[in-house]
């Protein structure tokens, strides 16, 4: 299996570097470069994002397991592979479309590695970008081995408290997490334009993230940039569940990521969390625009 990363040195990461300055790389709907005759569309977007939960996992069944396993060593259980198994062929059916292209993010964490062990007989190797393992999308810190009692009474008082600012005595807030998933968004861009820089169509991409229940809902919660009360309201996917993010474009040149419907209501997300939240500023202002350019 072929494992590509983005070169961190030299004057193609450079160029690209400079390119990124002159966008919003999480927020904005429209990024353009001027050229001599105009702006040019730079679209970093690639034709889906697809996050999805590891398969059950026996910490997921038995609070037990974390007391003599470290988190990060905790294994899927059988139901768990069946999950993986069925994503895989939802996956294929997903990304069923001729020249398709996959590349894949996966956290460190075992359960998520043997998520993905399931996941990709189900691909051609010629249809695999990358595979790359990220460890900003691993599972929120709780602390080291665990007493089990402490740790239900900090996930009770948590939901109290509110999952996104509590912070557990030896471990992370969901503050951390989403900060640390923030930094990774620019990664996951820089290597979409640099794939499309080696001659990959990025329309005919797909990325595929196997990560964690709350890192997923943070990553979303970034890109789409909804409220702490949002994200406070909304509930984790089920274990391999999918959830799909799809590029979408205006007749005006701009693109963005949309989250598909049924997905947004299954984690129970408000409609305005489905898109980025300045994609009708754009639309507003590219209408007026073209007003005033005829």
């Amino acid at each position: 299996m072929r494992l590509l990363r983005v070169k961190h040195s030299g004057p193609a990461y450079n160029h690209l570097v400079k390119q990124l300055k002159s966008c919003r790389v999480l927020s904005s709907s429209s990024n353009s470069e001027h050229q001599e005759d105009g702006p040019r569309q730079l679209d970093f977007r690639p034709h889906r994002i697809i996050l999805l939960r590891h398969g059950e996992s026996q910490g997921n069944v038995d609070q037990n397991a974390y007391v003599t396993t470290a988190d990060w060593r905790i294994p899927i259980t059988d139901v768990g592979k069946r999950q993986a198994q069925e994503a895989a062929r939802q996956l294929r059916e997903k990304i069923g479309e001729q020249d398709a292209k996959a590349l894949f993010y996966f956290s460190p964490y075992l359960r998520t590695k043997q998520t993905l062990d399931e996941i990709l007989p189900f691909f051609d190797e010629d249809e695999i970008l990358g595979i790359m393992e990220e460890p900003r999308i691993s599972e929120q810190q709780i602390g080291n081995f665990q007493n089990v009692q402490q740790v239900l009474d900090a996930k009770s008082e948590r939901s109290k408290f509110g999952r996104f600012f509590y912070r557990f005595p030896s471990g992370e807030a969901g503050l951390d997490v989403y900060n640390r998933v923030s930094s990774f968004i620019p990664t996951l861009v820089r290597d979409c334009i640099q794939y499309s820089r080696e001659g990959h169509d990025l329309d005919n991409m797909n990325i595929v993230i196997v990560t964690h229940g709350l890192a997923l809902r943070l990553f979303l919660m970034r890109w789409f940039q909804f409220s702490v009360h949002d994200f406070e309201e909304s509930y984790n996917p089920d274990n391999c569940q999918l959830i799909t993010m799809t590029k979408m474009k205006d007749s005006f040149g701009h693109a963005w990521m949309e989250l598909e419907e049924e997905d947004r209501v299954s984690l129970c997300l408000p409609g305005s969390c489905g898109v980025p939240r300045n994609v009708h500023l754009h639309r507003l202002q590219a209408m007026y625009e073209n007003r005033h350019n005829n």
